[in-house]
């Protein structure tokens, strides 16, 4: 069944798609205000169908074809809802790709998964960005409570931080201390990314407590990595996995 259905997680009615297959479950984590329709989810849940592989698409609540409120929604909130899937659809091991925040929210699932973790695919991982993303007068205006509004690159309406995201992030970071994942992991980053520095996926390597993982750079790519040749890079380090 890859059709969209819907699973209650903790009160909300998450949007998913779920492919039962061989292997590891390959879960996808969108980045920030991203949803399951994306270029890269979509090309992962079309390899895992041609390969027979296992593999989970989902919104978090308020984002995408989920219910709920987008300004309700923490790293925290959403790894649960994460952990509430893959408990009710996925049998055995995962292989977590994030992409951008998603990259983050899979440290956080992953340390909740232990022996279930397979494997983590970060794609312009972002990590903290809620410390090392704003500068001292926004990071005053999300701790007065006030709701953060940047330029989006990507579409015509803003893209708000809310404070309860921002407090719940500085309290999920993971950089400054030993991530004590020691699954096989592989990194993907943009030399051109002007949102998430390619120096972050560099902390990363350095934090991980595995010795098995890789770094990959793409001179010219930017933060979407979204080209043709930037998802077959992606699906090579998949089927790998």
């Amino acid at each position: 069944m890859d059709t969209l259905q819907y699973h209650d997680a903790h009160g909300r009615r998450i949007a998913f798609r779920h492919l039962a297959g061989e292997g590891p479950t390959i879960v996808f984590l969108p980045g920030y205000k991203s949803d399951l329709t994306g270029s890269k989810a979509t090309a992962v849940f079309e390899w895992a169908r041609k390969s027979e592989r296992g593999c989970l698409l989902l919104d978090y609540s308020g984002c995408g074809l989920s219910y709920g409120d987008f300004a309700e929604g923490t790293l925290s909130r959403w790894r649960d809802e994460v952990l509430a899937l893959i408990e009710a659809r996925v049998e055995g091991p995962s292989i977590l790709v994030g992409s951008s925040m998603g990259g983050w929210l899979m440290l956080l699932v992953g340390e909740a998964l232990g022996a279930r973790l397979h494997a983590l695919v970060g794609i312009a991982p972002a990590p903290d960005f809620t410390e090392w993303g704003f500068d001292p007068e926004q990071k005053g205006q999300l701790a007065r409570g006030e709701t953060l509004l940047e330029d989006n690159p990507y579409g015509p309406e803003p893209t708000p931080t809310h404070p309860g995201f921002w407090s719940d992030g500085q309290a999920n970071r993971r950089l400054d201390n030993p991530i004590a994942l020691s699954c096989p992991v592989r990194l993907i980053h943009g030399m051109e990314d002007t949102d998430v520095p390619f120096e972050v996926s560099q902390r990363l390597v350095a934090a991980l407590h595995s010795p098995d993982v890789h770094l990959t750079l793409v001179k010219d790519g930017d933060h979407r990595l979204s080209r043709e040749q930037d998802i077959a890079l992606l699906l090579r380090t998949v089927e790998a996995l």
